[in-house]
């Protein structure tokens, strides 16, 4: 049977593109155009009409996330003095009635365990740091370590989703979504928001943390994956080439475009713009994630895992060539820090997987001229106790959660180098200088961006929601 002579009008490629003003002309135009916005102001494509609010420092940012949350004592926060308290109660006066989770509150005791690693003094800021980031070391007068970052979270799951979306419970935009809702893209053949997840087990990293939350979905993270294609159904299925895709979309376009005219649903005109997305990344993605143009110094620079997908060192390769292609928010996640016990053999694995390839991603940026407006941020949901969690020996310890007190480091983008900011106590389990609140991260983090955290709202239910919730302030002293 014939198709109606008016469906097969409207369905054509001609009258597709004749839609009205509202319609998908109106945004294969914008398309076209955008190409232009592109060359001529790289930082403004899309987002919202007056951002960035005032001149950004950086323009990218890639978070490497540590999960499970490192130990602060075994890695970067040097406590000398610990040592002759090995094995002595943690003072009353010093714990403070802190939250103790499940997993220590039926302790006996809390002896003091101070790490068994040796620190040493590095660069001409001569920052400690433990031998297990040997590679880091050689950077430290790039970076700008935190150490008073607190936060009211004491388990994993509401801990992570705080540092990633500014909100304990689950249904929060992520910071990524922020910016792409905020900024917009600087690549139209890439995602503006890329996470990528180590294949190491441990703690679950779920896919809502790079969600949108009640954003308009279009502003979602995309999941590059290790195996198979790197992003879902980006291959066309069998006997579809793509000729066939293109005409595809375009009478799906149509459709949707119907639908869009008659609902109003802005979703609607979201699944138009990821359709054209998906198949402008069948040529972009590919070519992104085809490491064959680089040189074996740069594999050795990274370490031998970063032939191997799916690693951190991997992830972190593609992270840089991410920045080269202007991708607005890269997010690395690696699993595996969360360490209650037989932590000394296990942070040694963990430390191996990250030290290299971190340090090795910092050098780059740096070597391209891109350091400079690029963000890099590492650290966990929140640091580790300073007292054993079960039994301490000679040869091996436990910490259990702490978020009184923890330890991340920024460079790039703004950020002073070579400095320490904020001091915890003697025993590095209270702040006594300086705190610095996940809401003031997060603050800081979008003024190196350009925005007044304040100003970047989103109405819903009857509310304007912000990243940083009805709090933060900037952390003036990290910045350069």
């Amino acid at each position: 049977m014939a198709p109606h002579p008016e469906l097969e009008k409207l369905l054509s490629r001609r009258r597709f593109l004749e839609l009205s003003s509202t319609g998908i002309g109106a945004a294969a135009l914008a398309t076209l155009m955008q190409d232009d916005l592109l060359a001529q102001a790289p930082l403004s494509p899309g987002g919202l009409p007056g951002l960035p609010h005032f001149a950004p420092k950086a323009k990218r940012v890639i978070y490497l996330f540590q999960g499970g949350a490192p130990s602060q004592h075994d890695l970067w926060e040097h406590k000398p003095g610990l040592e002759k308290l090995r094995g002595t109660e943690l003072p009353d006066s010093v714990r403070q009635g802190q939250r103790l989770t499940p997993m220590t509150a039926s302790q006996s005791g809390f002896p003091i365990v101070p790490s068994m690693f040796k620190f040493a003094q590095h660069g001409q800021s001569g920052k400690w740091v433990s031998e297990l980031m040997p590679h880091t070391a050689k950077i430290v007068d790039d970076l700008c370590f935190i150490r008073t970052m607190h936060t009211e979270a004491i388990n994993h799951d509401p801990g992570v989703t705080f540092l990633q979306t500014g909100a304990q419970l689950a249904g929060r935009p992520s910071i990524g979504s922020w910016l792409a809702y905020g900024l917009g893209s600087m690549n139209r053949d890439l995602p503006t928001f890329v996470a990528m997840v180590s294949n190491r087990g441990g703690n679950p990293i779920y896919d809502r943390l790079w969600g949108s939350g009640f954003l308009p979905s279009e502003y979602q993270g995309v999941k590059f994956l290790s195996t198979g294609d790197p992003v879902l159904y980006l291959s066309n299925p069998p006997g579809v080439d793509r000729d066939t895709r293109r005409r595809f979309l375009d009478d799906l376009g149509a459709l949707n475009q119907l639908d869009l005219a008659d609902s109003g649903d802005p979703e609607t005109g979201t699944r138009i713009s990821q359709y054209e997305m998906a198949y402008r990344m069948q040529a972009s993605v590919p070519e992104l994630t085809d490491l064959s143009d680089e040189p074996d110094s740069v594999f050795e620079r990274y370490g031998p895992d970063s032939r191997k997908p799916g690693t951190f060192a991997a992830n972190c390769l593609l992270a840089r060539r991410l920045a080269e292609r202007d991708v607005r928010f890269i997010q690395l996640y690696h699993r595996g820090w969360d360490m209650h016990d037989r932590l000394p053999p296990r942070i040694k694995v963990q430390a191996k997987d990250v030290d290299q390839p971190q340090a090795a991603l910092v050098q780059e940026l740096k070597e391209r001229g891109m350091l400079d407006d690029t963000l890099v941020v590492w650290g966990g949901e929140f640091g580790r106790t300073i007292f054993c969690q079960g039994r301490l020996t000679d040869e091996t310890y436990g910490r259990d959660h702490h978020p009184r007190a923890f330890t991340i480091w920024m460079t790039g983008g703004g950020v002073k180098p070579g400095m320490t900011y904020g001091e915890t106590d003697d025993f590095a389990f209270n702040i006594v200088r300086d705190p610095v609140h996940v809401h003031d991260f997060h603050a800081t983090m979008l003024h190196l961006l350009g925005i007044d955290h304040t100003k970047l709202t989103y109405q819903y239910q009857g509310r304007n929601f912000r990243l940083t919730d009805v709090h933060g302030k900037i952390v003036d002293g990290i910045l350069a």
